[in-house]
């Protein structure tokens, strides 16, 4: 049997339809995604638009030509607005049946209803508008890891680029009341496959986008800190732990910085739990102002951060230090109205090589934190062997003085 554009229609109608529902199905599995309804009966709408074109001939224009484009650009106007949706953006009303809108308007013209290139070149064109707006807005979330993103990009800007192609096709093709030429042209067979194949391929990647951002979130949420944003404390030392192999290797400086916000629990005693939230939430934006991409954030626990930047010496890291306490200072001054007047301390240590590991590297920062609380608060310390020596004298005393009271404190018992 041979491939007509006739048999190309049949198929295509069966296979948008089956997409269509596939696509519902999988929404119905999970509502989060809402992108994906959108393009479910975007296929359902585009394979309506397909039935009635496969009647042309044997119903009137009006139905086969003005109607059948009017659901297929509504179709495209759908994957599009779905594409919206799924990065987080509204749908637009008012450009979702501008498509159509604009069809229906032009058809009222007797030029254009007279002219079959017309008609072809306002169709091809207002399908290209569609889908590379389509790529555009996938284009546009890039930022977000999804691989599949990328052959959806492709396969869209490709195919609105081949709708382009139709329309010199649809100038050498004869015209006849009876439009027989039309579905006998080689061309249309060709590009009609080529539509078919492309609606199979991003159905399925759209499908591989919603599945993977899923998988994404959920990842995401075993790494990341839902107050603040940033990585959590697990996120933090399995990355920083490998920053550090690739940093000792390469030879170069590395800063380690314990921060910890100073008096926070007065805080949320006298403004509440939402303001000491909204405090975290501060700090978390204004360092992560003061850091590069390539440095590490994140929160260990309650009011305790830490960072890590890469390549850094002691000059710039205190300086870095001293630009997030400043600046930390100085957005935390007043928030929602409250006089909260929070502050910082931080603790650094710097590493020239591989000897240390990252906790042991925490816990030389936490030496210097601990100069800074010691000092007054609101200070940015770095650790030096004299410092952490000092700090290790101070706990040997503690622990002498403890220890003499308790056997004072037995001697006298047994006295008595």
């Amino acid at each position: 049997m041979g491939l007509d554009v006739n048999t190309l229609f049949l198929v295509t109608i069966y296979v948008e339809a089956i997409l269509g529902l596939l696509l519902l199905f999988a929404w119905v599995q999970n509502t989060a995604i809402a992108a994906v309804a959108w393009w479910g009966f975007g296929n359902l709408v585009r394979a309506s638009s397909v039935m009635l074109f496969g009647l042309y001939g044997s119903v009137p224009d009006l139905i086969s030509i003005d109607l059948a484009n009017t659901l297929l650009f509504t179709a495209f106007a759908l994957t599009w607005t779905g594409a919206r949706v799924f990065d987080h953006r509204r749908p637009q009303p008012i450009l979702i049946v501008g498509g159509a809108a604009l069809w229906l308007v032009a058809a009222q013209i007797p030029v254009f209803s007279g002219s079959w290139n017309l008609r072809v070149l306002l169709s091809c064109g207002i399908i290209t508008a569609y889908t590379w707006a389509t790529a555009y807005e996938f284009w546009r979330g890039r930022s977000e890891p999804l691989v599949s993103r990328w052959p959806a990009i492709f396969l869209l800007f490709a195919h609105g680029s081949l709708y382009l192609l139709r329309t010199p096709f649809g100038a050498a093709l004869p015209w006849s009341p009876t439009g027989n030429e039309v579905f006998e042209s080689v061309w249309m067979t060709v590009l009609s496959f080529e539509a078919l194949l492309f609606t199979i391929a991003i159905a399925f990647i759209l499908l591989a986008m919603a599945k993977e951002r899923t998988e994404h979130r959920h990842k995401t949420a075993a790494l990341v800190d839902p107050l603040t944003g940033i990585a959590n404390r697990r996120a933090f030392m399995q990355d920083g732990k490998a920053q550090l192999k690739r940093q000792a290797t390469e030879g170069r400086p590395t800063a380690v910085m314990l921060i910890d916000l100073d008096n926070f629990k007065s805080v949320n005693d006298r403004f509440g739990h939402a303001v000491g939230d909204r405090t975290l939430q501060i700090f978390a934006e204004v360092a992560g102002g003061c850091l590069r991409r390539i440095d590490l954030l994140g929160r260990l626990g309650g009011e305790e951060f830490a960072a890590l930047l890469v390549d850094t010496t002691r000059e710039r890291a205190l300086a870095v230090g001293e630009q997030i306490r400043a600046g930390f200072a100085d957005a935390a001054r007043d928030i929602d109205g409250r006089p909260v007047l929070a502050t910082l301390s931080i603790g650094i240590v710097i590493s020239h090589d591989a000897v240390l590991d990252l906790s042991a590297l925490l816990a030389q920062a936490d030496h210097a934190l601990y100069r800074a609380k010691d000092s007054g608060r609101n200070r940015v310390e770095i650790a030096s062997l004299d410092q952490i020596l000092d700090r290790a004298r101070r706990g040997t005393a503690d622990i002498l003085a403890v220890a003499t009271r308790s056997s004072a404190t037995q001697s006298t018992r047994s006295a008595a």
